[in-house]
């Protein structure tokens, strides 16, 4: 078992028929791999028994949740060196008509079995979502993977958040803050929605309350906000009582599928539509079109995956799946598009947020890290750490044009087909009371 590291590395160039751009420090303390690299620390043997029963990213992202697996250096360059090895060659792999049977593969295979010691792995870390079974996106399954996201702790989502507790793509413009660039992303969704004061706005998936607030504060709109977590419910009306709001403002712990009292006069949907899944996407669509009056707004906000051959696969990676949000799925913004005109919506304007969520997503990974213990005593090691590498993941697939984030403003047609909007495209940034 001497010198693990240097087995590891020649294992994997001998795989890849490519140096390995990362360095190894192994369990026996022994390392190998190019100076000033980026370092993956493998804390012990059983990390490789994961990979071998799990080959690919679950396997490993269940060691780094166990904190069996680590990187010291830039956790940025040090992902996209092994998305590049896993994710990308893995892709590839499915067109190869028997890769499993591969000489190097199996000379691979049988290299980790004589290092990963006793057989069989052992348990997936407790933060990894217990196997389902049954239909997808029924209301209790979707309530239960809402709260295995959003139900880690308020104090946990604070330090990762920051003061805006904004859990989408901020709107960067000049520099600025966070804070900044995420009361800018607010009003930029109520400048598009047209809000005046005393207008009924639904906002379906409403988080901690921030675009309530910033909706009733800032434009006089009567909001309802509705989400399926107890513990974001509970914070939002804090929040709100401390704004002096509350006349203004209703918070629902309800699905979006059982809010009877429109119309409205406009919908906003912020980084929810990802949890509704193909099964049930018509459905939602649907759904907000019947509770906005003719002539009302929606102003849905989604992260997009781009297109692939076939086009009915809405999907998530493993890793993600099993660790951060259960049951996901993204679509094409093109699929998004067509279901909402299926559903009797104009679409008007699509604005394109992929850079903006990359920036987003890398200062929400420094607040973790910066406040990194408090984080773990919030909420978990494991937690902690799958934050942090999803986060990190993300921003890099934002950056390299892997999934994307689009804001689709749609209205209801008035009778006879009009759209009550302005004849000058985006007329709607002019601000409050405009």
């Amino acid at each position: 078992m001497a010198d693990a590291a240097s087995r590891l590395t020649a294992l994997a160039e001998e795989l890849l028929s490519e140096p390995l751009p990362v360095r190894i420090r192994a369990w026996d303390g022994s390392e190998s791999g190019p100076p000033g690299a980026p370092v993956l620390v493998i804390r012990h043997r059983r990390a490789l028994r994961r990979l071998l029963w799990k080959p690919g990213e679950l396997g490993l992202a269940r060691a780094w949740v166990a904190g069996e697996v680590d990187i010291e250096g830039d956790l940025y360059e040090a992902l996209g060196h092994l998305a590049g090895l896993l994710w990308d060659r893995g892709a590839d792999a499915k067109d190869s008509v028997h890769p499993v049977r591969d000489p190097e593969v199996r000379a691979f295979a049988r290299g980790l079995l004589d290092l990963a010691g006793p057989w069989p792995p052992p348990a997936p870390p407790a933060e990894e979502v217990r196997r389902r079974t049954g239909p997808l996106h029924t209301r209790r399954r979707d309530k239960k993977a809402i709260s295995h996201h959003y139900d880690v702790g308020n104090d946990f989502y604070a330090l990762v958040l920051g003061p805006s507790m904004v859990y989408s793509c901020a709107y960067w413009q000049d520099g600025g803050t966070l804070e900044e660039a995420q009361r800018d992303k607010l009003d930029l969704v109520c400048r598009k929605l047209g809000l005046k004061k005393g207008d009924r706005l639904l906002d379906v998936g409403c988080g901690w309350g921030s675009m309530a607030i910033h909706a009733a504060r800032e434009y006089g709109a009567q909001v309802t906000g509705v989400t399926l977590s107890r513990e974001q419910a509970a914070h939002a009306r804090k929040r709100i009582a401390e704004e002096g709001l509350t006349d203004r403002i209703e918070i629902r712990v309800q699905d979006y599928r059982d809010v009877g009292d429109g119309p409205y006069d406009a919908i906003s949907s912020i980084g929810m539509a990802e949890h509704v899944g193909s099964v049930r996407y018509r459905e939602y669509a649907e759904d907000l079109y019947a509770l906005l009056k003719p002539g009302g707004r929606l102003l849905n906000h989604q992260i997009a995956r781009r297109p692939e051959r076939d086009e009915d696969a809405y999907r998530i990676d493993a890793f993600i799946d099993a660790y951060v949000f259960p049951d996901g799925e993204l679509a094409p913004l093109a699929r998004t598009l067509a279901t909402l005109e299926e559903a009797g919506f104009e679409a008007r304007d699509v604005e394109t947020l992929r850079e903006h969520y990359a920036l987003t997503l890398r200062r929400w990974v420094a607040n973790l890290e910066r406040h990194w213990e408090q984080a773990v005593r919030a909420t978990s090691p494991g937690r902690a750490r799958v934050w942090r590498l999803y986060m990190a993941a993300s921003a890099l697939s934002f950056e390299h044009n892997r999934i994307g984030v689009n804001q689709i403003l749609a209205v209801r047609p008035l009778d006879g087909g009009g759209s009550g909007l302005p004849l000058r495209a985006r007329t709607w940034t002019e601000g409050p009371g405009a």
